[in-house]
């Protein structure tokens, strides 16, 4: 299977979360939101960053634990099992072409403020040319699409600070006079709108394959993110409804400007303002078109993988070494919807992304109760289990009032989606999830070792760089004994002379003696509960490391507390640098502070191989 290229930094993380977020939510969407609930459309911006919060940590502890292309599908179906899996990628797929679809509609809409009689076939024209060209953008190369987004993301701030700076002395407080023109509910209804301009937030988690060093910039991209767009979104709708005021509704309830930044612009700056301000949101639809593509065409790759759709959207392109075929597909199909009325798919979409956000936060929940050792985030969602919670009850809310209608068409296509597993999926794919782990972890004590496990630490591998070394090689070979029950170090050498003798070619009896006369020299103890008991032995190139948990200890002598965790080495003379190497390898991965408590948690011997095989030491 060919591997996605890591070309995507920092800088390229930020820009295709932040272009995702500036676009139609801060282009159109004011007029609309001031229509619901006056100059509180303010509050209104904060109130939905706010919301969308508890995803994003959520989503950062996903994929720094599980940085892998298909972002929120892949969560799931880890996490939850292959049904909402295919529930998830489908519908993530959907929303994300949907949304950026109806950006590139925003192009052709944008360009009406410069060619006043362009039809809408015409505008519907320019989307299809724009989709044509993301795509070749897209297809050529990940690292190219970065570049651009960084490039076109840093240009809209540039010019949103303009209107800003530019557009504060204008302000009319009396517009601010009646600041809630509705109730509380319709503030928070209003929230549950701007709330889908947040959505392409956590767009980057479809990407995290392709991302450089993961583990940080994926959680810090979308920080930064979210931050600097929440302050624009806000500061720039203050400054709108303050230039604009009741202008925000042409003077008619039921109408409102669709371009109420430009009309802002127009009014202190003038045409070229307003013209610079339309270019501005013309680059905020490029950019949530270009990231849309990138994101929305790694589920259906990703889907692929797991044998949930045909092999065909699973392949990466050799030369450019990105997933042509899920791109050229999710783009034509981008370029049919551009055709058809867009409103209630729209919402639909919308309702779709809450629903994928729900499931976000239980897969958290999930991945954290199932016990799964391999699951190792580097950023934590903090405030876990409430934050969620509370996430999953108001996401709940949101979506009883987004109306029957996306309900109801969202519910067919969560049956279609069923109904494609069920005759599909179900019987090409055998992925585990967290879930039957979890289930699995109530009613057994003692776990064998799940394919999850063993992706989960193949995973940990690729995000961390960890090239298997000689050390890799003799743990995964090491014998580990598990005892449960309090033993002498006479009897537990006898227990490990019988266990490593026949590797070494060495009678049971010969190193039984040397190790004891090992111990008789100097303690091998070397903390409370660890012991590293080493010797060599006669002959040449044998080298041998046996692993050794005894929760009820071991004892080693009568001073010292029984010894829970052994490590044994064995070498002949000519494997002396390598032995001193083992040694420090050893001590580097248990010196992690919480490396005791991990071992002596460990639900099998699998497992205790694994916290060896993944912890944090030097290689080479």
């Amino acid at each position: 299977m060919e591997k996605l290229k890591k070309e995507l930094g920092l800088l390229s993380v930020f820009s295709i979360a932040a272009g995702a977020m500036i676009s139609s939510g801060l282009f159109i969407l004011p007029g609309l939101a001031y229509y619901k609930s006056g100059p509180a459309v303010i509050l209104a911006y904060l109130l939905a960053g706010i919301l969308v919060l508890p995803s994003m940590f959520s989503k950062s502890e996903l994929a720094t634990a599980m940085p892998k292309s298909g972002g929120t599908y892949f969560f799931i179906h880890r996490s939850m099992g292959s049904g909402f899996g295919t529930i998830a990628g489908i519908s993530a797929w959907f929303s994300l072409a949907f949304k950026s679809a109806f950006a590139l509609v925003g192009i052709g809409a944008f360009a009406s403020i410069i060619y006043p009689d362009i039809t809408i076939f015409q505008i519907k024209l320019v989307a299809v040319i724009f989709c044509v060209i993301f795509t070749i953008t897209n297809i050529t190369s990940t690292k190219h699409t970065g570049r651009l987004q960084a490039t076109m993301v840093i240009a809209l701030l540039f010019l949103l600070l303009y209107y800003i700076v530019k557009g504060i002395p204008h302000i009319d407080n009396r517009n601010f006079d009646v600041f809630m023109k509705g109730d509380i509910k319709s503030l928070f209804m209003t929230s549950g709108l701007i709330f889908i301009s947040y959505g392409g937030l956590t767009k980057i988690a479809s990407v995290a394959g392709e991302v450089k060093n993961p583990t940080r910039n994926i959680p810090l991209g979308m920080i930064l993110a979210f931050t600097i767009v929440t302050i624009f979104y806000v500061i720039v709708v203050f400054v709108t409804v303050g230039i604009l005021g009741d202008k925000l509704l042409l003077g008619s309830p039921k109408l409102y400007s669709l371009t109420p930044i430009s009309d802002a612009a127009l009014i202190f700056a003038g045409k070229p303002g307003m013209y610079i301000l339309s270019f501005a949101a013309l680059l905020a639809f490029f950019s949530t078109a270009n990231a849309g593509i990138m994101a929305s065409s790694r589920n259906p790759m990703a889907m692929s993988r797991d044998k949930l759709l045909p092999s065909f959207f699973g392949k990466v392109s050799k030369k450019h070494q990105t997933p042509t075929n899920s791109i050229l597909f999710t783009s034509f199909f981008m370029i049919l919807v551009i055709f058809l009325p867009l409103e209630t798919l729209v919402k639909t979409a919308s309702t779709m992304m809450l629903l994928l956000f729900i499931f976000v936060n239980i897969s958290v929940i999930i991945m954290r109760e199932s016990g799964i050792q391999n699951y190792r985030p580097r950023f934590k969602s903090p405030l876990y289990p409430y934050l969620q919670i509370i996430a999953i009850l108001a996401y709940i809310f949101i979506i009883i009032e987004m109306g029957r209608l996306p309900l109801l068409i969202t519910s067919i296509f969560i049956l279609m989606g069923l109904s494609w597993y069920w005759f599909f999926g179900r019987i090409s794919s055998n992925k585990e999830s967290a879930l039957l782990q979890l289930i699995n972890k109530i009613k057994a004590k003692d776990l064998e070792t799940t394919s999850l496990d063993i992706e989960l630490k193949e995973i940990i591998r690729e995000r961390d760089n960890l090239h298997i070394d000689r050390f890799d090689r003799l743990i995964e070979k090491a014998i580990i004994l598990d005892i449960d029950k309090t033993l002498t170090k006479e009897e537990f050498f006898h227990i490990v002379a019988d266990n490593v003798s026949k590797s070494i070619n060495k009678s049971s009896e010969y190193y039984y003696n040397k190790i004891l006369e090992r111990e008789a020299e100097s303690s091998t103890v070397l903390t409370e509960s660890l012991a590293i008991p080493h010797i060599i032995i006669e002959g040449e190139k044998k080298f041998n490391i046996l692993l050794a948990r005894c929760k009820d200890g071991i004892n080693f002598n009568n001073d010292a507390k029984k010894v829970t965790t052994v490590f044994v080495i064995t070498g002949t003379r000519d494997e002396r640098n390598y032995h001193l190497q083992a040694l420090a390898a050893i001590a580097q991965i248990v010196q992690n502070s919480n490396f005791e408590k991990k071992w002596l948690k460990a639900k099998n011997i699998e497992a205790l191989r694994d916290l060896v095989l993944l912890g944090d030491r030097r290689r080479k």
